[in-house]
């Protein structure tokens, strides 16, 4: 695991600056803590930090090809890469070390362009080809590792995150109201955009070429082109299970200590199952590591306990207290830009017990988008039946009554479900299907809450045309349909993110087995009522469980990896709330009603309204808007 940084310049020959690279590159030490790697050539300067994984002593960056016309800088790990080197050999390539980025100069040499399509695992790579004074930029299908570029007029400047690329003195550091409002409406940013107009996220799967000042982007691999074909139910399941174990097994390639994450929740406990197994092959134990918390009904320990118990592991856990609002100031900025998944803080916190034992962590992301494991694919089917009996009108006066009931100090439970259900019901465009719950901030909020000369300058904008067309990106079932865009969207540009960001603040990998690339095929091969049947989610994937992982576990609701961030606003984060959402401070942005923001503290506060999702929000921007804006 890694941090990249680099730029090209418009003209092929004109030499790079080796210390505006070493400043971009220092910024991103926390990403790879071991070691760092600089070239500055004519026309680019590329430069990485290394977190040492593979070939710990030999796999030093850049890599270059043999006449070292191509050099290469890449973050994340390649799980094939044993057999696109032995191909790489067999044409006549040689290599000089055991690691698995050296492949890639000798892919792009090989393949041109296409090399991308050979590589399967995670990663973000820059590619420099001197002889054609092209610069080549690529990440891996899923979106887990990060890439941010901007063009200039001096050329194009990348880097896994942000700061490196706000590091570039030409960069427009202006701020994005489009991407202002895509955060107060998601929480997050969707790509390609950022919340600076000049810097853009490259998206995942996609390939950037760019030569004399043009840029070009191509699209190499894409779920919503996995056609579904017909399966057996035992035909599933049995794929199902051996992909994973093969997944599994694949992605605990490593030189230094790994482990997994451990929820107690489905996906995480298969990751586990499957890597005991594939431990008691190398004769080694798996380490397990959970955070809980001190509020009952956000604690899933004792389902992380059973699991670990299970399968003997050497497990760890903490607990997450409300003294974590000190790290509010702390953690916020490493996302560069607004990001309001109040999850980050346990993500952060287990990555950094994990990290006093080990380098590497499997997680269970991508379970919950490839075989339906939320709550609002049912809430969608619901909905249907919903509007079909009850009449519009009916509904909003529904979700009218349901405001006067004061949200329940728990979790979820069946009054803040029903509120939760009511409201994207109501006010969210009904065309958004499932992603109207994961709609924040309504169009009715934004009239109360946006100032008139923001609300002015997003006219011509559509927020949810993102959403709209992943919806139109496959023709088959419903379901699948809303799985892709959950998996283009949410998992990408939330969720990846959230876990990249936490992670790499600790000097922690993270890998994704969910991900790996025949089970994400496999999974969008397989129609909708494998995935969902009577109610069941997950129904193939717990079927695929059975014998392996305790009955109890998978049969148990799922919960989500969140904090009671409502009681925190009422109580602990009540006076950073106050002092970050007064009028001298973001009020003096002009961008919101002060007003509005005042009644939605006050309603929080004495406890008539669950506010915490848009309070946090503000909170997040305002935290942001502080150092950059």
């Amino acid at each position: 695991m890694c941090g990249i940084a680099g730029f090209a310049a418009r003209e092929a020959a004109r030499p790079a600056d080796p210390g505006l690279l070493a400043r971009m590159v220092a910024t991103l030490v926390h990403r790879g803590p071991d070691e760092d790697g600089q070239c500055a050539l004519p026309g680019a300067a590329l430069g990485m930090r290394r977190l040492s994984i593979v070939d710990v002593a030999g796999g030093h960056q850049p890599f270059t090809n043999e006449d070292q016309r191509v050099t290469v800088v890449a973050n994340g790990e390649l799980y094939n890469f044993e057999d696109v080197k032995r191909e790489l050999v067999a044409r006549g390539h040689r290599f000089r070390t055991r690691s698995d980025i050296e492949v890639i100069p000798h892919a792009y040499e090989e393949w041109g362009l296409r090399f991308v399509e050979r590589l399967h695992g995670m990663f973000a790579c820059a590619v420099w080809d001197a002889m054609d004074g092209r610069l080549v930029l690529a990440r891996d299908r899923a979106g887990e590792k990060p890439l941010y570029y901007a063009e200039t007029a001096e050329g194009l400047v990348f880097g896994s995150e942000m700061k490196a690329v706000l590091a570039h003195p030409a960069v427009d550091r202006a701020m994005s109201p489009e991407a202002l409002d895509e955060f107060l409406t998601y929480e997050h940013v969707i790509a390609p955009r950022t919340i600076y107009r000049g810097i853009a996220r490259l998206p995942a799967a996609h390939l950037l070429e760019y030569r004399a000042g043009a840029v070009s982007l191509t699209r190499y691999w894409d779920a919503a082109a996995v056609p579904v074909r017909e399966w057996g139910d035992d035909e599933a399941v049995e794929a199902l299970r051996s992909a994973l174990a093969r997944a599994v097994d694949a992605q605990m390639m490593s030189d230094v200590p790994l482990g997994a994450f451990l929820s107690g929740g489905i996906d995480s406990s298969a990751i586990v199952a499957f890597m005991t197994q594939a431990a008691a092959r190398r004769g080694t134990r798996v380490n397990t590591f959970s955070m809980g918390f001190e509020d009952g009904s956000y604690n899933e320990l004792p389902y992380a306990r059973e699991v670990a118990r299970h399968f003997d592991t050497v497990h760890r856990e903490g607990s997450v207290t409300p003294a974590v609002t000190a790290l509010f100031d702390r953690l916020v900025p490493h996302f560069d830009e607004p990001f309001a998944d109040v999850s980050l803080f346990p993500t952060f916190l287990v990555s950094q017990i994990a990290r006093e034992h080990v380098t590497v962590a499997l997680s269970g992301d991508g379970g919950d988008e490839l075989f339906a494991g939320y709550d609002n694919y049912e809430a969608e089917a619901l909905a249907a039946r919903v509007t079909r009996l009850v009449p519009s009108g009916a509904v909003a006066a529904l979700d009218r009554l349901a405001t006067l009931v004061p949200p329940a100090e728990q979790k979820k439970g069946l009054v803040n479900k029903a509120k939760r259900f009511l409201s994207g019901l109501a006010s969210a465009p009904a065309d958004l299907a499932h992603y109207r719950w994961r709609v924040f901030l309504g169009p009715d909020d934004k009239r109360r809450l946006y100032a008139p000369a923001l609300e002015a300058r997003l006219r011509e904008s559509d927020v949810y045309r993102p959403v709209r067309e992943a919806l139109g990106a496959r023709d088959d079932d419903v379901l699948n349909r809303q799985l892709y865009t959950d998996f283009a969207i949410y998992l990408a540009d939330d969720i990846l993110v959230k876990v990249d960001r936490m992670s790499m603040a600790t000097s922690l990998e993270t890998r994704a087995p969910f991900l790996d690339v025949g089970v994400m095929e496999l999974a969008f091969s397989m129609p909708g009522h494998l995935k969902l049947r009577d109610g069941e989610r997950k129904w193939v994937l717990k079927r695929a469980l059975e014998g392996l992982v305790p009955p109890r576990i998978l049969t148990r609701q799922k919960e989500g990896f969140s904090i009671p961030m409502k009681q925190w606003l009422r109580r602990e984060l009540r006076p950073v709330m106050t002092d970050l959402l007064a009028a001298g401070r973001i009020g003096r942005h002009g961008l919101f009603s002060q007003a509005e923001i005042d009644r939605l503290v006050r309603e929080h506060v004495d406890g008539r309204a669950n506010h915490a999702h848009v309070l946090f929000s503000l909170m997040v921007f305002e935290t942001w808007a502080a150092e950059h804006a």
